[in-house]
């Protein structure tokens, strides 16, 4: 594993290292970054993945992209490119109230999406992206979901009443060559969600790691699991070293952190006190 020291950014796509046949697994700051392109044995020649990951312990949030590209790595290039001419307006205002920060996000990220700037260059791509952007924030969590990326919140609390995946996978949606942003209507989805007193573990995959043949991932309980009583890193890695054993053909990006919370959270008005 190679950890990123003093570093706050970090950008990859596919087309650059694809990470066919060989698990690659980076530590910046609190997120690992787990990277596996497929296997070549199951027909895996190329990696159409990419990531984003912005991270400030100071002002105590992080932000980040998964992308999910086919045809080529052309529209994940396009996008990490463009959100990454972004980053001194995200950081702006992610050092805003949490509040604020989430709604400057959302319109800095829309606005861009929706540019007929942006449209245009889409227009001239091979291929399109799913792209799943996710900010933490505080206590708060949230995202912006263009495709079939997935977004986790592991909580003892939400696991017990069955809540871990947050977002849902939404098909026939991407940004690129066919573009959500050029219909009359956009069509993506939103959220936002509070985190839990104590451990909170956030996890962006994309969809190599559920369809993958001959195991359970598509149960987020099975991701979980994979988790229990190891690091985050050690978690990641069980994860992709069981998919390429299972001779997965799509590649597979991760992101994956905890954040401990230790204010109180929500409960309802009529429980004991």
């Amino acid at each position: 594993m190679k950890i990123i020291k003093d570093q706050t950014s970090f950008k990859w796509v596919g087309s650059e290292q694809p990470f066919v046949d060989q698990l690659d697994i980076q530590q910046m700051g609190s997120v690992t970054i787990g990277r596996f392109g497929g296997n070549s044995a199951a027909g895996q020649t190329k990696n159409e993945d990419g990531c984003l990951v912005w991270a400030n312990a100071a002002e105590d949030w992080e932000f980040t992209v998964l992308l999910d590209a086919h045809q080529t790595a052309e529209s994940a290039e396009l996008v990490v490119a463009e959100i990454g001419r972004l980053e001194t307006s995200i950081n702006d205002a992610l050092k805003l109230p949490v509040k604020q920060a989430f709604n400057k996000l959302s319109v800095i990220l829309l606005t861009t999406f929706e540019s007929e700037r942006f449209k245009t260059a889409c227009s001239e791509v091979q291929g399109e992206t799913a792209v799943l952007c996710a900010a933490r924030k505080g206590k708060f969590l949230w995202w912006l979901s263009v495709g079939d990326c997935l977004l986790y919140l592991f909580h003892p609390e939400l696991e017990a009443l069955g809540e871990m995946q947050q977002n849902h996978r939404s098909f026939y949606e991407w940004i690129g060559k066919v573009n959500t942003f050029d219909l009359p209507v956009p069509c993506y989805s939103t959220g936002a969600k509070e985190l839990r007193k104590g451990t909170n573990h956030i996890l962006l995959t994309t969809d190599g790691l559920v369809e993958c043949p001959n195991t359970d991932f598509s149960n987020p309980l099975e991701v979980s699991k994979r988790f229990d009583a190891v690091s985050n890193t050690e978690g990641v890695k069980a994860l992709l070293e069981e998919i390429k054993e299972k001779n997965v053909r799509d590649s597979t990006t991760i992101l994956s952190w905890r954040v401990e919370v230790e204010s109180k959270s929500t409960r309802p008005g009529n429980e004991p006190k």
